[in-house]
């Protein structure tokens, strides 16, 4: 029985979603494109900058052989992928594929949770699981390492800039595990409350400690990028995670509320049912 409602919540958690992804999608379309554009207009203007300044070839160098060469890099330099394809198809699969699988996860800790940090209800629970999973899956690391538009950074250290972020996730969540674990183990002796605070201010001071010992990304925004531009898309990216997890809470607590409601009315029913054989 546990088995089958978790198996449902799951289901339910990764149409919710997709039903999240994509209003997600349609904001990251209308507010997030606009700064992806003007930040790769600002690329290729730098690009075309350096190429004028840079020193011409000989005159006797000129000729087919340099058609040729200046031919194979334009082919190089081409794009596998259309720029319209990339803002439409391609934004739309990511996001889509993001928020099912997100969701997915999000409703296993949903059910773990359930029954486990108070007396809530299904759908209370979900916005706390929807809460939870925005704050310490993105919101915190965010504040670590803010988002940025594509091909503004240095390109040689996009590695390492993209394994920084995934360790603060990483530890995120686990710090965010243990201040729920502690606070757990704190309310018989302090009080529901006081546990909470007193988790919460643990949380808070171990992550300010990660803040401190994990290297900047000193070289995640190059000299001369327009400030209102970087600012409007890191916006734009808080904007799409806060509608994903909003929207995803609101589906998947009415869902999961439906769901629950029916096993215990299975139950109820099943319950009576067997009443008469065992009496």
């Amino acid at each position: 029985m546990y088995a089958s409602t978790v198996r449902g919540l799951l289901v339910r958690g990764m149409l919710a979603g997709l039903i999240a992804g994509l209003f997600a999608f349609a904001v990251a379309y209308v507010v997030g494109e606009p700064p992806v554009r003007g930040s790769i207009a600002v690329e290729e203007a730098a690009a075309a900058q350096d190429a004028a300044s840079a020193p011409s070839a000989p005159s006797g160098h000129a000729g087919h052989g340099g058609d040729a060469a200046s031919g194979e890099a334009a082919e190089e330099e081409e794009e596998l992928v259309s720029r319209p394809v990339q803002s439409t198809v391609g934004l739309a699969t990511g996001v889509l594929v993001y928020g099912v699988a997100l969701g997915g996860i999000a409703s296993l800790a949903f059910s773990f949770a359930l029954g486990r940090v108070g007396g809530f209800s299904p759908r209370a629970t979900a916005a706390l699981t929807g809460a939870g999973a925005f704050g310490l899956v993105y919101l915190v690391p965010f504040l670590k390492y803010p988002a940025t538009p594509p091909a503004v950074g240095n390109p040689d250290t996009i590695g390492q800039r993209t394994t920084l972020f995934f360790l603060m996730i990483l530890l995120s969540v686990l710090l965010g595990v243990g201040a729920i674990i502690l606070g757990r183990r704190l309310a018989p002796r302090l009080g529901n409350w006081n546990a909470t605070l007193t988790a919460a201010g643990g949380f808070v001071v171990a992550t300010a400690l990660a803040f401190v010992f994990l290297p900047d990304n000193s070289d995640a925004v190059q000299p001369g990028f327009p400030a209102a531009l970087l600012w409007e898309f890191r916006i734009a990216s808080l904007a799409v995670q806060l509608v994903l997890w909003t929207v995803f809470a609101v589906v998947f607590g009415v869902l999961a509320q439906r769901l629950l409601a029916e096993r215990t009315d299975d139950a109820e029913v099943t319950a009576r049912q067997q009443a008469p054989a065992l009496g």
